[in-house]
């Protein structure tokens, strides 16, 4: 067994709290400033955030128009702007039109909405086939597109980020915003996932 094996086997808590003591002993990482960096991430930055903007524009048609005429105002009134948030454009899934976001270049993601990107969204394969092939690429995602749906893809940038505003589920219309926020996830805010009813 290498010492790489043998590393893999240790659970990845166990190494991430060796690796911080390790770093913290030899005088290279403040333990404050790292705590108050996973403290940001815990309760500032996430796909929380980009969930009650979706249910505010689910539930308030006025909000919603703001939205998509001008994302970084409507999303500046909660204050998620920051943090590659500073230029936002917002679209809208319907039943009709799916929207998928993707940066081809490097993984420019809105993280204060959406907190840190997957793994998947910075993986070559996905950046590059999601361009030339989106429906095939979605499928194999899990989402399945009927043929006479027209998908867009965006490109994000250094100068602009997408967010999708997914379309409402059937049978949500009597819920309240703080019901619907648990409903939205961060891949239907992609693109690659719907929001399913409860």
């Amino acid at each position: 067994m290498t010492a790489g094996e043998s590393a893999e086997r240790i659970p990845a808590p166990l190494r991430t709290e060796a690796l911080e003591q390790l770093l913290t002993e030899r005088g290279l990482v403040d333990p404050t400033t790292l705590d108050a960096t996973i403290t940001e991430y815990e309760t500032n930055v996430g796909p929380l955030n980009g969930a009650k903007v979706v249910a505010k524009a689910w539930t308030d048609p006025e909000y919603r128009r703001w939205l998509l005429d001008d994302g970084t105002a409507a999303i500046k009134q909660w204050g998620f702007i920051g943090m590659q948030t500073e230029h936002v454009v917002v679209v809208e899934n319907t039943a009709t039109s799916h929207n998928v976001v993707v940066c081809t270049l490097c993984s420019c993601y809105p993280w204060r909405l959406l907190g840190l990107p997957p793994s998947w969204y910075k993986d070559p394969a996905y950046r590059s086939r999601v361009v030339k092939e989106p429906r095939k690429v979605l499928s194999e995602m899990g989402l399945e597109l009927a043929d006479d749906v027209r998908i867009t893809v965006h490109d994000s940038s250094s100068e602009v980020r997408w967010l999708v505003l997914p379309e409402r589920p059937a049978g949500t219309e009597g819920l309240s915003e703080e019901q619907l926020v648990p409903l939205i996830t961060r891949d239907a805010m992609v693109g690659v996932a719907r929001i399913e009813a409860p």
